[in-house]
């Protein structure tokens, strides 16, 4: 990448990725004006330390397979390829050692924003990048209580309405095991790969996001 580019960077554990995680990352690099965004799929997430995630070949395959050819995605392994837990905080501040001329957004939806006085050092994380963060049509985010928490966010924080996208990794999970299509949720090649995997078949308890 060039130097001095304005690069997004959109976290999750992507299990699998699907076309709402790829509009919403389209649509915030537009309004952002970025040049270009990372995806950034989780290692070992803290909070879902105790739950049972896809292994990391399985879902990188994917994440590859739903953009290729995009010339404005990309994905960023730095999470995959640290062996402890995953923290965003962290995960950006390394970011910023390998882009040190980039002005750097981490893309977020509205539920993370609005935990965000419960993540790994917080205040720090606003040090490093702004946030961009993805608002469903008509909500309203309680953003005084969140700068009241965390002072630094002030004055780094785009909220941004993007379209309403009501799908979600974990009702893809579901559609699988109970054999419904999964045609316009995931890429075709995303499907492919999950019916020759055999991934998400298991009948245990499925709470993931």
């Amino acid at each position: 990448m060039r130097h001095g580019q304005r690069i997004g960077v959109f976290g999750g554990t992507f299990d699998p990725i699907h076309h709402g995680h790829l509009i919403i990352a389209d649509e915030l690099r537009y309004r952002l004006d970025l040049d270009c965004v990372l995806f950034l799929p989780a290692g070992r997430p803290p909070h879902k330390t105790d739950q049972d995630i896809t292994a990391d070949e399985h879902r990188l395959a994917m994440l590859r397979m739903a953009i290729d050819g995009d010339d404005y995605f990309d994905i960023s392994m730095i999470d995959m390829e640290n062996e402890g837990l995953s923290y965003t905080a962290e995960s950006m501040r390394e970011h910023q050692r390998r882009f040190p001329d980039a002005t750097l957004t981490f893309l977020m939806g509205q539920d993370s924003y609005r935990d965000l006085p419960y993540w790994h050092k917080p205040g720090e994380l606003v040090q490093h990048v702004r946030l961009g963060v993805a608002l469903r049509p008509g909500v309203v985010v309680d953003s005084d209580y969140i700068e009241h928490r965390i002072p630094e966010v002030r004055g780094r924080v785009d909220l941004i309405d993007v379209p309403l996208i009501q799908i979600a990794s974990s009702d893809i999970r579901r559609r699988v095991r109970q054999d419904e299509p999964l045609r316009y949720h995931v890429p075709v090649a995303v499907e492919s790969y999950i019916r020759t995997h055999n991934l998400y078949r298991s009948m245990v308890q499925d709470d993931r996001f």
